[in-house]
């Protein structure tokens, strides 16, 4: 049980109990909404190490964190990464970790991870046409990916989901197609509202806005839908299929933003700790690792006071240009 001392409150009363931390910039897709095609990522040496990043998830969970979701880039293209979740797993008080991937290298990683402890994982996959499909990731891999979620699948972690960005005109048209592949495996989906960070040219944001209303409307007219009160404590707002194992969830940065009931944090590849998705205010984790290793109070001090700080949130709108310009791999997926 946390005590006052053990709990991340911030300004406006909420707790933070949920830590995103990014493992890598780096990925092997190249989706548009998420990076341009030609990326500079960052130098090795600026990226956190994986003893560094332990030592993050151990000084968060010190702190009263409960779960740790690790993303990218695509966590799964780190070296180390099945060690990192089986040092991570093993921390007391922490109830889960978990994994956000494009599903690119799930069929060789599947078992290990696991094996390693990892609970719960996130596949992303925007469209099951291998034409669309290798155009949004810009990436020929399909075939890789269902794989890859096939594999899970067969390895029965607790819980498995898909994500999908969901653009009119680009796969708008997909969304029950996607729906019933996720139901015949009985695993979830999320619809998510495409997120204005970074400055891209491959599509217009506003012409591309499709809204989780939108969208929920196609899945209600086709199927019905029951409203759910499971919660996976992260921001979809989840509904059933009468007679359906899967849930359908929507995450609505845009339309219902979740600003105020916001009980995470990200943690960029380079150890900035990002205190809004959608602003650029951050504190910078990694000189304080490595000026002063070893010294987990002064980095849990240095977090304490961060949170005070933390804005009550974004202010997304559709038709807006881009208020922050990293894209969405250096803000950790």
């Amino acid at each position: 049980m946390n005590t006052p001392e053990t709990q991340l409150i911030d300004g406006y009363g909420r707790k933070i109990d949920y830590i995103r931390l990014s493992v890598t910039d780096r990925c092997d897709f190249r989706c548009v909404y998420c990076m341009a095609e030609d990326m500079q990522f960052l130098p090795r040496a600026k990226v956190l190490s994986l003893e560094e990043l332990a030592t993050l998830g151990e000084s968060f969970v010190n702190l009263g964190i409960k779960r740790i979701r690790l993303t990218g880039g695509e966590p799964l293209v780190r070296r180390g990464i099945v060690d990192l979740i089986a040092r991570l797993s093993a921390l007391p008080g922490l109830d889960e970790v978990t994994l956000t991937t494009n599903g690119s290298q799930l069929s060789k990683f599947a078992k290990p991870l696991k094996d390693a402890g990892l609970k719960r994982i996130n596949v992303s996959l925007d469209s099951l046409n291998p034409e669309r499909f290798a155009k949004m990731t810009r990436r020929d891999m399909l075939p890789q990916v269902l794989a890859g979620i096939d594999a899970a699948v067969v390895e029965g972690f607790e819980k498995i989901k898909l994500n999908a960005v969901v653009m009119k005109n680009h796969n708008d048209d997909e969304i029950l197609s996607l729906v019933d592949y996720a139901q015949q495996r009985d695993i979830d989906i999320s619809f998510i509202e495409e997120m204005p960070l970074g400055q891209i040219q491959s599509h217009d944001r506003k012409q591309a806005y499709c809204s989780s209303d939108d969208v929920r409307q196609v899945v209600e007219t086709a199927y019905g839908l029951l409203p759910s009160t499971d919660t996976t404590g992260g921001p979809s707002r989840y509904y059933r299929i009468p007679s359906a194992q899967g849930k359908i969830g929507f995450i609505s940065p845009h339309s219902h933003n979740f600003c105020s009931s916001c009980n995470r944090l990200r943690v960029t590849a380079e150890g900035r700790l990002l205190l809004c998705l959608g602003q650029e205010n951050s504190v910078d984790l990694r000189e304080v690792l490595r000026r002063y290793p070893g010294e987990s109070q002064r980095i849990e001090a240095l977090i304490r006071d961060a949170i005070i700080r933390r804005p009550e949130g974004h202010q997304f709108a559709e038709d807006d240009a881009p208020q922050v310009l990293r894209f969405m791999n250096m803000t950790g997926g």
